[in-house]
């Protein structure tokens, strides 16, 4: 089988944001769709879904030439489609959204709760899933959401699947378990679109690659013909650094120190400290306690023991607001469920922490918001059309970036970013990082909750590395390097061996 999409163009009102591209697939490839935030990279897979209709083009599937008008129109045409932002319900079972739109009914016309039970046992033992698949769905973290939709693509029986941002929120074993369902589809002649910002995980697994930038179709090829130095630069249009970010570094009083913080269910007899112009990582594996942790510095997550100190004096944190006050921020990691409002737009959710700051009498100071936002987007480069258009309008990159601006313009003192740069093309985590090498020179503590160890590597000054809610050891210099990181995350113990 074959997909094709020819000289294909989509207009949002007067924004030309897919120019002239051409597209093609076969069953039993994977193809890496890339480039930045705002690309056009979902636009264009939308109209392959049947979500968006083109202005102009065609699509041809297996030689005929077809129309997508609806979502249900592509699925009956053998195109899957795992969306970027998941489509499951909290309050169902996992079984129950496997069959979402597809229920299985008997011959009286009532749910077949139990057949779509079994079905549900059958393709989580295929794909070597373990879950219950009774368990509610708001029980999940964010990584098994994604397993679900997965799973759920391929009882479709697919001919093609498009897969955007697939492992974003997943670990490294769970990726390894994807890219093995990705492999196995691949030899039963499906055809997959990979969206990723991971270009190691495209070297990995992909075999060719399309690069879109600013909706215009820039390079393809062969996978194996690049390297991800090549890639990133298609997608940016210049080289894209990859070395440790140094700096002059400014380390003043100490901002924050814990003893001995304990939470009976994620993390116990914690214990560290952080200084202003200071960046120290956070890392490990799925499960290791570190979001849990600073949430319960932030006032998000109870504390059985233990003391937390800000700016030399002992604070009891019991709320938000109040960690707020006290200068903290925190960029939570699930930006869909913990850090946008979707009913909101753009300003509103880039001035919510500042309300209270910026209000007299009840009454808040739009203007003030605006002139502070203004000086943000330019900083942070977001792109974006109108201050009033809906947060959800933009690209997810764009997204983290406005949250960003929200919590910069509280001022912080210490300031928490759990997987900052999550789900954000390179070009951007560039951005990013520029903006924290140059809040430390404000004297700022800044925190790094990162699963990925180049991430750490890059940007932090020195890491903390936790298995199991517990501090494994830190690292710092050329001890913060990968192999060191892996070990610690797994459990191991770093050993060093003098010659002499």
């Amino acid at each position: 089988m074959k997909i094709e999409m020819r000289n294909i163009r989509k207009y949002f009102g007067s924004n030309d944001v897919i120019k002239d591209v051409s597209f093609m697939l076969k069953g039993g490839e994977i193809c890496a769709l890339l480039g930045e935030n705002g690309a056009g990279k979902s636009t264009l897979m939308n109209i392959l879904g049947g979500v968006h209709q083109m202005d102009s083009g065609s699509i041809i599937v297996d030689g005929k030439e077809v129309a997508f008008n609806t979502p249900a129109q592509s699925q009956e045409a053998g195109i899957a489609f795992i969306h970027q932002e998941l489509n499951l319900i909290n309050d169902l079972p996992i079984y129950e959204n496997m069959f979402l739109g597809r229920e299985l009914k008997t011959k009286r016309g009532s749910l077949d709760l139990e057949r779509m039970l079994q079905e549900t046992r059958r393709i989580f033992t295929e794909m070597n899933v373990d879950l219950d698949p009774t368990m509610m769905v708001r029980n999940l973290d964010a990584s098994y959401k994604q397993i679900i939709e997965i799973c759920r693509a391929m009882m479709t029986n697919a001919s093609f699947i498009i897969m955007d941002e697939p492992t974003t929120s997943l670990t490294d074993q769970e990726i390894e378990r994807v890219f093995k369902m990705m492999k196995t589809l691949r030899e039963h002649h499906v055809g997959i679109i990979f969206i990723s910002h991971k270009l190691n995980e495209v070297m990995q697994v992909c075999d060719r690659y399309f690069v879109l930038r600013d909706g215009s179709l820039v390079a393809e090829g062969n996978v194996n013909e690049v390297n991800t130095n090549d890639l990133a630069r298609f997608m940016v249009g210049h080289d894209v650094r990859t070395e440790p970010l140094n700096r002059e570094k400014k380390i003043g009083r100490e901002i924050l120190r814990v003893e001995d913080l304990t939470n009976s269910h994620f993390f116990r007899d914690i214990s560290f400290s952080i200084k202003e112009g200071e960046i120290v990582g956070f890392t490990g594996l799925l499960g290791d306690g570190r979001s849990e942790l600073f949430q319960s510095i932030f006032g998000a997550e109870k504390i059985s023991s233990g003391k937390i100190y800000l700016n030399g004096k002992e604070v009891k944190m019991t709320s938000t607001k109040q960690a707020i006050k006290e200068g903290i921020a925190y960029v939570p990691r699930n930006r869909k469920e913990n850090a946008i409002i979707k009913d909101m737009d753009i300003i509103e959710n880039a001035s919510i922490v500042t309300w209270p700051a910026f209000s007299q009498n009840g009454t808040i100071n739009r203007q003030k918001h605006k002139e502070i936002f203004e000086e943000q987007r330019k900083a942070l480069r977001i792109k974006m059309g109108e201050l009033t258009d809906s947060i959800s309008s933009l690209s997810g990159g764009n997204q983290q970036k406005v949250i960003l601006a929200k919590w910069l313009a509280a001022k912080p003192k210490l300031l928490i970013l759990d997987n900052p740069t999550q789900g954000v093309d390179v070009g951007a985590k560039e951005d990013i990082y520029d903006i924290i090498l140059k809040l430390t020179e404000e004297n700022i503590a800044i925190v790094v909750l990162s699963s990925e160890a180049n991430e750490i590597i890059r940007i932090c000054d020195r890491a903390i590395v936790m298995y199991h809610g517990v501090i494994q050891g830190e690292v710092a210099g050329e001890e913060m390097n990968e192999h060191s990181i892996m070990r610690l995350a797994t459990g191991g113990q770093l050993t060093f061996t003098k010659e002499g």
